[in-house]
Order: structure tokens, then sequence, then C-alpha cells
């Protein structure tokens, strides 16, 4: 939100320097993000003063050219000025760019004048145009300004530049009674006052409206009164629609606004001054009577963009008996619009229901500076008195009359609320005591009056535009927003309790997996929880009845919550491979939604993603891109991590995976891995391979054990012999593992498959398996008695099992 230190100035008399505003506007919570200068003209005209031409003769090399002898003021012998303009002449009061001055033509572009000849004739500054200062675009000869003018006198005085300083204020969503300038400057004058600076709230004065006729009026009618508690309206005639005088035109400019037109600017002015959105309408095009109501579904409406839009059952409407003239606090329509050729307008200023606006405003992709307004909740006893001001500023720089009495339908008053603040619940939440007469202070600074005090606490009555300030809690932070969380002291000594916790807790795991996933090159990432509900037509095992949807979603694509985390990741590494970073490792701890027929359900998941090449490229080793069984050892490394051992593992049944694995216990799956189908990353335009892996986190806490095991290291070395088989294509060293592990289950400690050969020399249908088996007994040496004697069980086993021959 913008705000002019101008126009803030007009609310309250202050000359504090805009760093001091800026910060004091922080400390109260409206934080200044930056503080901007703002001039009407770009460079504010600086160096640029009024000059009498005293001579002017023909250039003696240039037709075109005239040197020009000009008094600029400054006590000087008059300088020497060439000038091309066919308008020049002596006598004339002229504006002058002197040496060293910035100029910014129409288009924004500097340039700097400096001392040069021209042609053999020095020049000594710049009799200007419009263009060349940034006036306008007119370039056919110098501006004449008036002859009364002294030379000397700055420029920018004579043209009455506007200088000032805008504050960007990050505002928060709960501070609905500081949108707009007065706003503001209520929040700064209850910031001064309790730094003893006693300072007035100025508010424009309406006590000179009145009806000078009352030729035109326009009946109105609310249909539903909780929809629109409140409607206010006028019509005035004879008005001219041109553009805006300057002073408006810079107001607005200055904020970030584009002026219209007299009218909408108007309309613009009061909105942000005083917080209150109104609408004009071009009397002359409304039919009969005004009704604020909803129409039928489907019913279609045309807005001020040119935009056909097909309006909800719940839209409400302003409407006259033709149809729907306008989206009640949120757009207006075409057909009703104030045009140049309008004489007469009816102007709106009303308080809608903020569900309603914030309902019609998302229903349509509509956020208009009224709805963003309407929806956090206005004032609604300004309602009148920023109809009154505006139609007063409208005939000040339209010209027109008043020809109808206010209409202002307003049936069940919006109630202020009433609180009652305990004082020692006040200091124990601040945390220091504060003198009850500074309590009172602060809280009649914040238009809170008192209603009752007692020894306990004060009885407070909150007005009805604080929407943020209705309970206790509420009322504790506004006093010590105002007193200052600089001015709470407190002690220099920290109080810690050391908790004991089990290793099992949730964020001790993922912090463990996490950096474990850090040391193998793993970045991890977080993804938005809210997706776009299409993404469950890419797996045939996500059901759309499963999915979780917004009622008010802020976009298509972020409407749903996730079923599966694989989307949101593949997102992220099609955003990387679109930007050159093709070689991707992440991983993310998140949550996946689902609506069942017994209620909703979150499930936990860590999720892990591999894609491109293994390593950086090098001169001194190749590139090797990704593989199955690089993903397949990080996924045993984790499980290795976290204490599981002898892990199951058997092929997916999981749709997203080309080929995969799932890993657990039984039927505990405690994650599945693999290649996502081609089908799924081109939906994303990915065209590299892509691992993922499912943890079942939820499962893995539940699972794993707080026991710690502990081995001495046995003094008894291993021994490790070798077998070479000859097997058929279809065994799996799966088989011959388990079946290794089941004849021997004390002394052989591991079986690793270090070599498979398939090709010449070999009978078809075979291929090579080159194990390796490491033997070990913690109590004794073995022998090579009973070394040889399991080796040969193993072969026997081998053989009558799967036909294993020895090469």
């Amino acid at each position: 939100m913008r705000i002019s230190y101008n126009w803030l100035k007009q609310f309250l008399k202050i000359d504090l320097p805009s760093e001091e505003t800026a910060a004091l506007l922080t400390d109260l919570g409206l934080e200044v993000e930056v503080v901007e200068k703002y001039q009407s003209v770009k460079g504010g005209l600086v160096g640029v003063v009024v000059g009498e031409v005293k001579t002017c003769e023909k250039h003696p090399d240039a037709d075109r050219l005239k040197v020009t002898t000009v008094d600029l003021g400054d006590g000087n012998p008059p300088v020497q000025i060439v000038c091309g303009a066919p308008n020049v002449a002596a006598g004339q009061k002229v504006p002058v760019a002197t040496i060293g001055t910035l100029l910014f033509d129409a288009s924004g572009n500097e340039f700097e004048i400096k001392k040069g000849k021209i042609r053999g004739q020095e020049s000594h500054g710049m009799i200007c145009a419009e263009d060349e200062l940034g006036l306008g675009t007119n370039h056919e000869g110098i501006m004449i300004l008036d002859a009364k003018l002294k030379p000397g006198t700055p420029l920018a005085e004579v043209l009455k530049i506007e200088n000032d300083e805008v504050f960007e204020i990050g505002l928060t969503p709960n501070r609905a009674d500081a949108m707009s300038h007065m706003g503001v400057a209520r929040d700064l004058r209850a910031g001064l006052l309790l730094r003893n600076k006693n300072i007035e709230l100025i508010t424009p004065s309406v006590s000179a409206f009145k009806v000078d006729k009352r030729t035109l009026k326009i009946p109105v009618d609310v249909v539903d009164a909780k929809l629109c508690p409140r409607y206010c309206g006028v019509t005035i005639s004879g008005i001219k629609v041109k553009p805006s005088p300057e002073w408006l035109q810079n107001r607005l400019k200055a904020i970030g606004l584009s002026p219209k037109n007299n009218i909408v600017d108007v309309t613009n002015y009061i909105l942000h001054e005083l917080g209150q959105p109104l609408h004009a309408f071009d009397a002359a095009k409304i039919n009969g009577k005004i009704t604020v109501k909803t129409v039928a579904a489907g019913t279609k409406f045309v807005t001020l963009d040119d935009t056909e839009r097909v309006l909800h059952e719940d839209d409400l409407m302003i409407c006259d008996e033709n149809g729907p003239l306008c989206m009640a606090g949120v757009f207006g329509g075409k057909s009703s619009g104030v045009t140049e050729t309008t004489t007469s307008i009816f102007l709106e200023s009303a308080y809608f229901n903020p569900v309603t606006i914030r309902k019609t405003a998302k229903r349509h992709g509509l956020s208009t500076d009224a709805s963003f307004r309407f929806e956090r909740g206005i004032d609604p006893n300004i309602t009148e008195y920023a109809l009154k001001r505006a139609s007063m500023l409208i005939m000040e720089v339209a010209g027109g009359e008043m020809t109808s009495d206010v209409v202002d339908l307003y049936p069940k008053k919006v109630e202020d609320f009433s609180v009652f603040l305990n004082f020692d619940k006040t200091f124990k939440l601040i945390g220091q005591e504060i003198p009850k007469e500074t309590i009172k202070k602060i809280l009649a600074s914040l238009d809170i009056k008192v209603n009752s005090i007692t020894d306990a606490g004060l009885g407070l009555i909150i007005p009805a535009y604080r929407v943020d300030v209705q309970r206790e809690i509420d009322v504790i932070e506004e006093i010590l927003r105002v007193y200052g969380y600089n001015n709470v002291n407190f002690t220099k000594k920290i109080n810690a309790t050391v908790a004991n916790s089990p290793r099992t807790e949730d964020y001790k795991l993922q912090n463990i997996v996490a950096h474990q996933l850090n040391a193998l090159g793993f970045h991890e990432m977080m993804a938005n929880s809210l997706t776009t509900g299409d993404y469950v037509k890419l797996s045939p095992q996500l059901k759309e009845e499963y999915n979780v949807s917004m009622l008010n979603p802020l976009s298509n694509d972020l409407a749903t919550l996730r079923q599966s985390m694989l989307f949101s990741g593949l997102e992220a590494l099609s955003y990387n491979i679109n930007r050159k970073n093709a070689d991707l490792k992440l991983f993310e701890f998140g949550k996946t939604y689902h609506k069942l027929l017994s209620g909703y359900q979150e499930k936990k998941h860590l999720t892990v993603f591999m894609t491109g090449d293994r390593t950086a490229e090098s001169w001194n080793e190749p590139q090797r891109p990704t593989d199955f069984f690089v993903f397949k050892g990080v996924i045993l490394s984790l499980f290795d991590r976290l204490g599981y051992h002898k892990i199951e593992d058997k092929p997916v049944q999981n749709d997203v995976f080309s080929e995969g694995i799932s890993m657990g216990f039984g039927n505990d799956v405690l994650v599945e891995f693999g290649v996502v189908k081609k089908h799924i990353i081109k939906h994303f335009d990915i065209k590299q391979e892509v691992f993922y892996a499912d943890f079942n986190w939820d499962l893995i806490i539940k699972m794993i054990s707080n026991k710690i095991k502990f081995q001495d290291i046995p003094k008894y070395p291993e021994v490790r012999r070798d077998l070479a088989l000859l097997v058929d294509q279809s065994v799996a060293f799966e088989s011959l593992y388990k079946l290794a592990r089941q004849t021997e289950k004390s002394l052989l400690k591991q079986v690793n498959l270090f070599d498979v050969y398939e090709g010449k020399n070999l009978p078809e249908g075979k291929k090579s398996y080159a194990l390796s088996f490491i033997l070990q007994d913690t109590t004794k040496t073995l022998t090579d008695t009973q070394i040889d004697k399991i080796m040969g069980k193993l072969q026997t086993v081998f053989q009558n099992e799967v036909g294993a021959q020895l090469r």
C-alpha cells in the first residue's frame, strides 16, 4: 500500500523528517518497506529558472539558429545562448536550463546541459521547449512565460511542481482500518500522542453540503439487508466530464494510480483518502429504480473491461429495471459507466457483507481496490460522510449541482464491540506493568472508549471499523504496539529446560535422514501442498473423489490438496531442467491428503528424486547417468542409517513406475521406488529418466526401535571364498542370495555379486554369476575343513535348487 506524505499531512500538521515518520509507523505495526521520492515532473526542474531574453540576433553561420543574450536574474551579466526555436524573440520571459542541469524529456531520457559551441558560437545553457522539460510533447517552439515573472525565479515555483515522499507499507491483512490515508494518520497520531506530541486529527469538513434542487430522485431498494447492511446514494446533475486538475492528478500519480477523468479520479481519491469505495453511474443510463439484489445463475454481464461474465446466483448486483448495472463492491458495468458525454451521475456509497464480496471476487478472478477493502471490512459509519465528501469534490472539479436528497438505507446499525480489559492479564502478557493512565491515553488515541472503570480493569467500546479488535487479547496487542515493543524491559537472564526426548521423535529422525541425504549430495525442497486436481488423472491409483478441494481457491492451479507428492516434485524438476540445471538430487518431507468415506486423512511421506548424471562433467572421468542401482544404493543407505536390517523387497505394485521395487517387512511397505513412467514425466516436459522413491514416513516412525544394539568388533578374521556359477538366464541373484542365507545362517555374513557375464563361450540360455561369500566365527578362527564343508553345502544347494554348475 502506498501512502503520500503530503497527503498524510492534510490530516496531521507535522514537520517530522520522512525517515522518522517511517520508523514510527513501522514501530506501530505499519511496516514501511521503502520511502520513495515523487516529483510531478521528473527531476523537479532543479536548475531551470526564468530568464529574460535581452537580445536576439541571427546566427552568422546558420540560417535556422539565433544567438541570444539572456538575463538569469543572478546578478551577473546576461549569458549567451544559441537557440534554434523559431519563436524566440527579445523581451520574452523563457525557461532556461542552466549549466549542469539534468533534464528528462517526455520519454524519461536524461541529458545534462553543458557549456558548448554551436557553429562557432558559445552557448551557456538552453532555452527550453515543453517536451525538453518533460511537461508535454510540444516541440514547435520554446515556452513563453508570463511577462510579469522575475528573472531568476525557479521554474518549479512558477509551475508549482509537486515534491512528495511516498511510504510503501507492507500492510498485514488484519489491518483493514489502516487501508487509507486517514487510517494511517489515525495510527500515527496515536504514536505521536504517546511521545508527548499532542496533534489533532483533521478530517475534511462536509458542513457545506447542501441540496440545490430535487429534480433527479432515483429510488433505491435493498432486497437483502444481510448482504448490504447500508446503502447510500445521491444524484449530481450538470457536470462536465474532463481531465482532473493538477493537484488531484498529482495525488493519484504519487500513489501509483493513473488519472482517468475528474469523476473517476474523485472516487479513487476518496477511496484512498477515507478507505470508502464509491461508484459513479451515468444517471441517464439508469432505468427506473436502483435495486440491490442477487440475480439468476447464468445471467450474463459485461464489465468495464469489456469482458462478458457469467454470474453466480450468490453474486450481489446493483440493478435497475432492465438488469444488472454493477457487480456490487467489485467491478462496474460497461452499460452504466461514466463517459465523456455524461452530464448527470448517481453516486453510490455502501457497506457490503465482506464474505459476499470476497466470494464474488474470487469466483470471477477479480481483485480491485474496492473489493480489497470491502472483503476485509470497512467502516460502516462513514458511508454517508464519504458520499458527501465525494459529492462536494465532484462539484468542485466538474461543476454541477446536487439534485436529490441523500438516500441512506441503514435498517440495522452495525454495533460497536464491547470488551472488558483485565489489568493483571494485560501486565502479565506484556511482561511489565504500564501505568493505567497511559493505558487509557493509548485507548483514547485509538478511538476506543472507556465505558466503565473498576479496580480489576476497564469496560471498553471498540469502534465497528476495528474488525480485528474483538477480544481482550486484541486490545492488549493494540496497547503494546502503540506503547512500543522497544519500551518493554526484559531480563538478561535466560532460563531454559533441557527436554529428554527419545531418538525416535519425528523431528530427530527427519534430521538424521536429511543429514544423510545432504552428505550424498541431495538438496531439500518444499512444495506447496495445494495443487491442481487434474494431476489425479495421471495415475489410476489416485481417485478424483478423494480430492480435498478448497472452497475459495486462489486459482485453479492451487485449488486441491495433493494426493501424491510425486507431481509437485516433478514440477520442481521441470523448473530446474528448463533452466539448464539437469543433474538433480532432491528430497522432501510432506503430507498427502485424502477425502474418504470415513473422513479426511493425512499421511506423511518422504520423497526422493534423482535425475541426470550422477557426477559432474570432468576431464578425467566420463559422464555417467544415474541408474537404478545407484538409486537403490541411496535407499538402502537410508535404511542402514535408521537401523533397519533384513529388509524384504519385491516387485512394486504401483502404476507410476515402469520398473520398481517395494521394500518392507511382510505386508508393511516402507518404501516404493523406481523409474517414473514416460507418459507421466512427458506431462511435465521432462525428457530424461527420473528415479523416484516414496517412503511411508508414518510407518517408519511407528516401526523404528528406540533401542540401540552394540557389538564388539570380532577378534577373529573373516574368510572370503568365491564361486563362479553357470546358471539359467531366468535365475536372479536374489534366489541365490536367499538359498545361501537359508543354508548357512550362523557363519555366513555377506553374499555379494561382483560379476555377471553373458556372451561368447557360454551355452545358449545361460549366464555366469561370480559370487563372493564372507564367513566368520566370532568365537574362534575358522578351519579349512569347516570352510570347505560350508562351500560344499552351498554348491549342492545351488545345483539342486536352480541347476547351477561350477565354471
